[in-house]
């Protein structure tokens, strides 16, 4: 009787603490004057409403350790570099950009607008410069092949360079290579892929040859670590539907250990996102979007052979009105 009384109380006290993280991030966006909450939210796009996002993610990786003390996260530390808290970001046909931050029950909060006239965008991926957990700017890549980088706490964009067009992916899983600063994954349409390691102010090395094949592929995705090695991992998904695992090595000359099968049956999602830890349970999680524009969110749970719970509906359609999701 008292062990279990002891469990309820452990989880009970998980539980009030989330909930008071919840209101912590809601609170520091009243005091920014920021609407996150709000689904139409009357916030100007710009820097207004990127630095109130980055506040955000940083109360909700502060609340998660904080949690953590009380059994409602990670037991074993909290490596918030390696389990990043992200907002998910889709543009709409129209261009309008929004952002939507964890609402600490396993879903997304109301959107947010974050920028317009993204019409031109082809792709983009969100970074961690500082391994804190907290995204710290996006690279964005445009139809004409241009890349720049958009940190969130100003308006300076920072020009990367052209000829981005090679690549048919972008993918910004982590930090890969050992530095600090997260780095940036392209697929040529040979189906090679290349490592771009980052400086942490949005520019980039010269890249690095991952190895090829990745062709056979229809969908990339991955931020932060799956396995609990505390080094990032990234899935794959096949033509055939079957989703694959590559655990991170942290070595960017060999970034990836031999694939690992994961499951079958994905083909009915057209797209695939990981914006880190989603329930803020410590573990990295993977969102998907079905045809009918329903959004589902798959658990991590922090092991290599099984990396996630089943799935869980958290947006019951709507989600095709964006034409990009990161």
């Amino acid at each position: 009787m008292a062990k279990t009384e002891a469990k309820i109380s452990g989880r009970t006290r998980g539980r009030t603490a989330a909930r008071l993280a919840a209101a912590a991030v809601a609170a520091a966006l009243v005091g920014t004057g920021a609407s996150a909450f709000a689904a139409d939210s009357p916030t100007p796009p710009g820097t207004f409403a990127k630095a109130s996002v980055k506040a955000a993610a940083k109360k909700a990786v502060a609340a998660r350790s904080g949690a953590a003390r009380h059994g409602a996260a990670r037991a074993d530390g909290d490596p918030n570099g390696a389990y990043p808290v992200f907002p998910l970001r889709g543009v709409d046909r129209a261009g309008n950009e929004f952002a939507y931050l964890p609402d600490f029950e396993g879903g997304f909060s109301s959107r947010m607008q974050m920028d317009e006239g993204q019409g031109g965008v082809k792709n983009a991926a969100q970074v961690d410069n500082d391994a804190d957990g907290v995204p710290d700017g996006t690279w964005k890549w445009d139809t004409k092949g241009n890349m720049t980088f958009e940190p969130l706490d100003n308006l300076t964009t920072v020009p990367v360079g052209g000829g981005w067009n090679i690549y048919n992916t972008l993918l910004s899983p982590g930090n890969l290579g050992g530095a600090q600063g997260g780095d940036l994954l392209g697929r040529d349409s040979s189906g090679t892929l290349w490592l771009y390691l980052g400086y942490g102010n949005g520019k980039l090395t010269s890249r690095y040859k991952v190895g090829g094949g990745w062709g056979q592929y229809t969908a990339l995705a991955g931020n932060g670590d799956l396995t609990g090695d505390g080094k990032p991992d990234i899935v794959a998904r096949g033509a055939d539907g079957t989703l694959w695992l590559y655990k991170g090595t942290g070595n960017y000359r060999a970034p990836f250990e031999p694939r690992v099968k994961i499951g079958g049956g994905w083909n009915i999602y057209n797209a695939l996102v990981s914006t880190g830890d989603v329930d803020l349970d410590g573990k990295t999680d993977l969102v998907a979007r079905d045809a009918a524009g329903a959004l589902w969110l798959y658990r991590g749970t922090g092991g290599a052979k099984a990396p996630y719970k089943p799935r869980v509906k958290i947006g019951t359609g709507g989600w095709n009105t964006y034409r990009l999701l990161f």
